[in-house]
C-alpha cells in the first residue's frame, strides 16, 4: 500500500481535507441478500487470519487495512478513517473542540507544539509553538505517541490539567497549569488595512463557518476604507463545498454559476450557483495562490477567475477536482470515496492527472513548476468575457510568480533551513517586551518592541544558532538567501510574540508574490470592468 507511507503534511492536509458535498451520517452498509462470491473470499480470508495465523491479531486491525487496500486501488484522495482519525477530520471541520489549544506532534519521542492557537488556553498562558510538553498529568510525557497525549490533554470544558514545558534556554521544566475550554480553529487567522484603501485576507483553510469569518473581515475592512482587495489562499487545503459556493458568491451576483460537478450516484449531477446578493460586487480582487491551494481554495479561484472577477497572481494551484462524499460506518469509522468530479463555470475540469502508484501526483508541491509546459489545444476554455484559460491541471494564474515558501522562492539552502524548523527554533529565544506569562527567567532570553528590525547582529545571532545545531553553513548560499532569512526569522519572532496577524502584516512587506500582487490591481481593475459588462448583457 504505497501511498499511505509518510507523506508531506500539505498532501496530508489536502487528503483529510476532501470536499464534503453533505453527505455526511449516510449508511454505507452493504446488504446481507444475495452476497457476491467476492465477499464470501473477504470474509472467509478474515476467519482464516484470525483462527491460523501465527500471531493474534486484532481484527479491526485486519479489516481496517483491507479497507485502506481497496481505497489504494482507486485514486489518490478517497481515504478510510478509523474512529480516531474520523473524529478528527469532523472536529477540524467543525473548527472547535474542547481542549488547551495545542496542535502537536511527537518529535524523536518529544511530544512537541507545532501550533498554538490565539485566543487558547494555551497561548493565554504562554505555551508556543516547538514547546516540549515533558510532563502531562503529572506524568513524563517521552517516548508518547500523539494519541497517548490527546487523550490526556482533552477534557470536559472547565477541568484543569497540569503540564510541564521544556523550552530553549530554560534548564528547568515549566510548570503550568491550564483550563481546557472550547478552542476555535480558525480559517482566517489574519485580515488587516495593507493601506489606506487596500485590504488583506489570508484564508488558510475552510471549515463550517468559513463563510461567515470571510464575511466579517470583509465588512470589517469595507468600515476601515477598503476599495480594493487581496486575497491570499495559498496553501488553503480546501474543505467543505458549500463553503467554497459561499465565499465565492461574495464576489460574484446572485444566479452566477460558481461550479458544477457531475458523477454516478444518485444526485451527483449539480450546478451550484450564487445564491445570495452580494455587497463586494464592485471591488477589485487579487487573489494570491500557489502550488498547495486545492480542492475548495481551487472552486473559489476558479470561479472568480472565469467570471473575470479576480485577477490570479503565484502560481498553478495543485488541481484536485474530485468531490468526496463522507460516509459514517460502523464502529464510528468513516470513509471519504470520489463520488464525482467538479467543473468551473465555464467548463475546466481542475483534477490533474495521476501515475498508477500517485507518488507524481502527490510529489507535486515538492517539485518547481515548468511555466513553459505546452497546453493540450483540447483544454483551452475561455472566461465570460473570452480570456483564454485551460483544463486539466489546476488553476494556472494570470501572472505566474514563483514562491513555494511564503511568497519566497529560495534556494536549496534557504528550503533545507525552512524545512527543518531553524527559524521557529531561533524565535523562541524572544518575548514581547512587558509579556509576564512564563514567570521563569531563563537563559539567553531576549525580548523585543513591535516593529522591531532585523539587524545585522540578529542575522549574526541567527548564524550562531545554526552553528550551535551543527547545521553547515553554505556562505554563498546563506549571502543567496539572505533576504528570504531575514524574512522568515522576522516571521517567526512576531508570529511566536505578537500574534499571526501581525506577523502577516510585516511579512506582506516583503513577500515578492504579495508585492508583484499588489502593483498588479490595474489588471484587476479592468478585469472588474469586464465583470460588469457581462453583468450589464445579463440584465
Amino acid at each position: 500500500m504505497r501511498r499511505y507511507r509518510p507523506l508531506p503534511a500539505v498532501v496530508f492536509a489536502i487528503v483529510v481535507s476532501a470536499l464534503v458535498g453533505g453527505l455526511f451520517g449516510r449508511s454505507a452498509l452493504a446488504t446481507d441478500d444475495k452476497v457476491p462470491e467476492h465477499y464470501r473470499a473477504f470474509t472467509a480470508a478474515l476467519t482464516a487470519i484470525e483462527n491460523s495465523y501465527v500471531d493474534k491479531v486484532e481484527p479491526d486491525r485486519l479489516v481496517y487495512g483491507a479497507v485502506r487496500g481497496m481505497l489504494g486501488t482507486l485514486d489518490p484522495h478517497s481515504s478510510f478513517f478509523d474512529p480516531r482519525e474520523y473524529a478528527q477530520m469532523r472536529e477540524r471541520q467543525e473548527g472547535r473542540y474542547y481542549g488547551i489549544g495545542v496542535s502537536i506532534q511527537a518529535i524523536d519521542g518529544d511530544i512537541t507544539a507545532m501550533l498554538v492557537f490565539e485566543g487558547s488556553p494555551a497561548y493565554k498562558k504562554g505555551i508556543r509553538r516547538g514547546d516540549i510538553l515533558a510532563r502531562v498529568a503529572g506524568e513524563d510525557a517521552k517516548g508518547w505517541t500523539v494519541d497517548q497525549a490527546m487523550h490526556k490533554l482533552r477534557g470536559p470544558k472547565g477541568t484543569n490539567v497540569d503540564v510541564g514545558i521544556k523550552r530553549r534556554g530554560y534548564e528547568q521544566l515549566i510548570p503550568i497549569q491550564l483550563t481546557r475550554d472550547e478552542v476555535t480553529i480558525p480559517t482566517v487567522p489574519a485580515y488587516f488595512m495593507v493601506d489606506a484603501t487596500t485590504g488583506y485576507i489570508r484564508m488558510q483553510d475552510f471549515g463550517e463557518n468559513t463563510d461567515r469569518d470571510v464575511k466579517h473581515a470583509l465588512h470589517d475592512l469595507s468600515s476601515k476604507g477598503m476599495k480594493r482587495l487581496l486575497f491570499d489562499v495559498r496553501n488553503n487545503p480546501g474543505g467543505p463545498l458549500d463553503q467554497a459556493i459561499k465565499v465565492a458568491n461574495e464576489f460574484l451576483p446572485k444566479g452566477k454559476m460558481i461550479v458544477y460537478t457531475r458523477g454516478r450516484v444518485t444526485n451527483s449531477d449539480q450546478d451550484y450557483r450564487a445564491q445570495e446578493d452580494s455587497e463586494f460586487l464592485d471591488v477589485p480582487v487579487v487573489m494570491l495562490a500557489n502550488r498547495n491551494s486545492a480542492s475548495a481554495s481551487e472552486i473559489v479561484t476558479g470561479a472568480l477567475q472565469d467570471h473575470d472577477r479576480a485577477y490570479i497572481v503565484g502560481e498553478t494551484t495543485f488541481g484536485k477536482a474530485l468531490v468526496q462524499s463522507v460516509y459514517r460506518i460502523s464502529g464510528g469509522a468513516g470513509l471519504a470515496l470520489t463520488t464525482a468530479h467538479y467543473y468551473t463555470p465555464q467548463g475546466r475540469l481542475i483534477q490533474r492527472p495521476w501515475d498508477a502508484s500517485f507518488d507524481e501526483y502527490l510529489s507535486y508541491s515538492l517539485r518547481d513548476q515548468d511555466a513553459d509546459k505546452p497546453h493540450n489545444p483540447s483544454d483551452l476554455k475561455r472566461t465570460v468575457a473570452g480570456r483564454p484559460v485551460y483544463s486539466g491541471g489546476g488553476i494556472e494564474p494570470d501572472r505566474r510568480v514563483a514562491g513555494p515558501i511564503e511568497g519566497f522562492n529560495p534556494g536549496r539552502f534557504g528550503r533545507a533551513l525552512y524545512a527543518r524548523g531553524a527559524f521557529a527554533n531561533y524565535a523562541q529565544k524572544y518575548a514581547a517586551e512587558g509579556d509576564n506569562r512564563i514567570a521563569q527567567q531563563g537563559t539567553g532570553r531576549k525580548t523585543v518592541k513591535p516593529n522591531f528590525v532585523v539587524d545585522e547582529a540578529m542575522v549574526a545571532d541567527f548564524r550562531e544558532q545554526l552553528k550551535a545545531d551543527r547545521v553547515k553553513i553554505d556562505e554563498e548560499a546563506f549571502t543567496k538567501d539572505l533576504e528570504f532569512i531575514r524574512a522568515m526569522i522576522r516571521f517567526e519572532i512576531d508570529n511566536a510574540v505578537f500574534g499571526i496577524a501581525e506577523a502577516r502584516r510585516h511579512l506582506i512587506g516583503v513577500d515578492p508574490q504579495a508585492q508583484a500582487a499588489l502593483a498588479l490591481f490595474p489588471e484587476a481593475q479592468k478585469l472588474l470592468e469586464l465583470s460588469r459588462g457581462s453583468r450589464t448583457k445579463a440584465n
